[in-house]
């Protein structure tokens, strides 16, 4: 549907913009999808976490006449946001079962008097008739529909409530919807479309690249310890997220990261909800804090200085690989996905497919998903590029900002090796695991082994052309392929697929990825201080002292460090040094309330740093 602009759409954009949320200018597809919806267009929206994807509704409920109504899923994540719009001077509330019953009436009463611009709500509440009564009553500038992949059936993260607001096109059809989502392939958007009466809505799809991200996945070797190793190195004093696979593990971590020396607290649902929500505070508020968490955790955080994502265990699939490392540098700033997978992980995701009462086609879609994941880990070739390609988002050249990218990756010619592997699993009837089969290939006179006769094989001893290490790859890289599977009933032993017998036969060429060797290191990994990452050498102690000075402020005023102002924003700071407003004023993120309200007080902060390196 073609929408007619007001040019006068654009000057009051760029206005708010640069007044309430202190940029300078739109980015991507920001200006156009803002002035679409502003006109009263329906819009579908993809765009990546970090991307700015809050701004294409918050700026057209701010230049449309009535109140934006915002479909948002979590508690936590409404609260942020309306406390991070109060901070820059714009009227927004939130509905929910967290204010007290007063609380929630003196809300309803500014409702009615047209004294909100922006309205959060959850979607459970949105379609209960007393709350979409209520709004009929009301002038409504527009529904924004945030985390919008959450109606796919189909999808990582489904939320049956968010099927009911197709009644928002039922009953509130002159009011313009946008529906927004960081995480779609090209079923799950059809999906989303379909389900939310979007037919005739323009749809704007971003660049999923996030550049600022550096990828590094590696194989398991004692992966706790490759974390700590990890941490130590890159990440000494970040706020990061750690996902596990189950809540024991996710504790299990907390603890031993909590004995390195670390500020780490576990998150699952199995977690006394007033625990669960403590943690989550501090790690929301505080800076420097790692949690442990299972997938419960994450969606909707909006904490923008998150400088790493690492997990211990492998997702489901891409989406959510994609999802959840997402949540890292999402100000734009250097961040780091980090991932250990092994053979065994494999295992667990297709035993859980298989178990799960989902039907054969969803089974059939989950496997694809998951072999599509495996194809991302066991590339020579740039990560970004297929991590992108997944999702119809193509990249001329390779990143250089991903482990194969910046350290390459050899390759060899594994047919025969391959050969190797499935015909001694074969010859022990499948019913031992790959360290077994590897210690027969190197002729390994054990008890156990001599027992059974295995000492007799013909596979027997011939396979000392690899390591031990070698032979592991091998028998992974079969795995991840589909050429053979791990039978975790049966105590991981390695079985046979339909593919073994093409490989057995000839009728296929494999080549494998050659691992990095991983050597051990003695003593301590050498620490890096996070704020050296950030900012050049000479802003460090600058930027250190903006960063003691926003935490303070925060502690004073109950809200998080990153709603006063990003790092991004610090970092400019210590970089450019502002001495006076005009120039504060210049610096992204530094709206015209918050130079009002803080500008004094940090220009006197680098004010004090300047007259201290005079001294020094």
């Amino acid at each position: 549907m073609a929408i007619q602009l007001d040019t006068s759409i654009t000057v009051r954009a760029r206005d708010i913009l640069n007044r309430t949320f202190g940029y300078a200018e739109f980015r991507g597809e920001q200006q156009e999808i803002i002035e679409h919806v502003a006109s009263g267009g329906d819009a579908f929206v993809l765009m990546p976490t970090g991307g700015g994807k809050s701004l294409c509704y918050q700026i057209p409920a701010m230049l449309r006449s009535g109140i934006g109504v915002v479909v948002s899923p979590l508690i936590a994540l409404m609260q942020d946001q309306v406390t991070a719009l109060k901070e820059l001077g714009v009227n927004a509330e939130m509905l929910n079962s967290a204010l007290s019953v007063s609380q929630q009436m003196d809300v309803k009463w500014k409702l009615r008097r047209g004294g909100i611009d922006l309205l959060y709500v959850a979607p459970e509440r949105l379609v209960l008739d007393s709350m979409l009564e209520m709004l009929s009553e009301v002038d409504l500038a527009l529904f924004a529909i945030d985390e919008a992949h959450c109606v796919s059936q189909w999808g990582h993260d489904f939320r049956e409530e968010y099927l009911a607001l197709s009644v928002l096109h039922e009953r509130f059809s002159d009011v313009p919807r946008i529906a927004l989502t960081a995480t779609a392939d090209e079923p799950t958007r059809k999906e989303i479309i379909q389900r939310l009466n979007l037919g005739d809505a323009r749809t704007f799809i971003a660049s999923f690249d996030r550049p600022n991200i550096r990828y590094q996945i590696v194989i398991k070797d004692r992966p706790q310890k490759q974390l700590l190793a990890f941490l130590n190195s890159e990440h000494d004093g970040d706020s990061g997220i750690v996902y596990c696979l189950s809540r024991k593990k996710t504790e299990q971590v907390a603890k031993l990261l909590q004995d390195a020396g670390k500020d780490a607290i576990p998150y699952h649902a199995g977690l006394n909800a007033t625990v669960r929500k403590h943690n989550q505070e501090r790690f929301l508020r505080e800076d420097g804090v790692i949690i442990v968490a299972t997938i419960a955790f994450g969606m909707g955080i909006d904490k923008p200085d998150v400088r790493f994502v690492a997990h211990l265990d492998l997702p489901k699939s891409i989406e959510a690989y994609y999802q959840e490392t997402g949540r890292a540098g999402r100000d734009g700033l250097p961040s780091d996905a980090w991932m250990t997978y092994g053979m065994a992980d494999v295992a667990v995701l297709r035993s859980l497919i298989e178990s799960s009462e989902a039907d054969d086609a969803h089974k059939r879609l989950e496997h694809r998903k998951l072999n599509a994941l495996l194809g991302l880990c066991e590339t020579a070739s740039c990560r970004r590029k297929i991590l992108l390609s997944y999702f119809g988002d193509e990249l001329a050249e390779p990143c250089g900002n991903c482990d194969t990218c910046l350290h390459p990756v050899e390759t060899w010619d594994g047919t025969l090796a391959a050969k190797k592997a499935i015909y001694v699993a074969k010859q022990t009837d499948e019913r031992f695991g790959a360290g077994y089969l590897v210690d027969i290939m190197h002729g390994k006179k054990l008890e156990r082994l001599i027992g059974l006769g295995h000492d007799k094989l013909s596979a027997f001893g011939k396979g000392t052309e690899l390591s031990e290490r070698e032979w592991s790859s091998v028998f992974r890289q079969l795995v991840s392929m589909g050429y053979l599977k791990v039978d975790m009933e049966r105590y991981g032993s390695i079985k046979l697929t339909s593919e073994s017998a093409n490989v057995l036969k000839g009728d296929v060429t494999i080549s494998f990825r050659k691992d990095y060797a991983i050597h051990e290191k003695k003593g301590k990994a050498p620490r890096v201080r996070a704020a050296s990452k950030l900012v050049d050498s000479k802003s460090v102690g600058v930027f250190e002292a903006l960063r003691a000075k926003r935490m303070e402020l925060a502690k004073e005023q109950g809200v998080p460090p990153y709603v006063i102002f990003h790092d991004s924003t610090l970092k400019a700071m210590a970089e450019t040094r502002p001495v006076n407003l005009d120039e504060m004023s210049e610096i992204s993120g530094v709206g015209e309330h918050k130079l009002a309200k803080y500008g004094v007080i940090f220009l006197d902060v680098l004010e004090k740093n300047r007259h201290e390196q005079q001294r020094d």
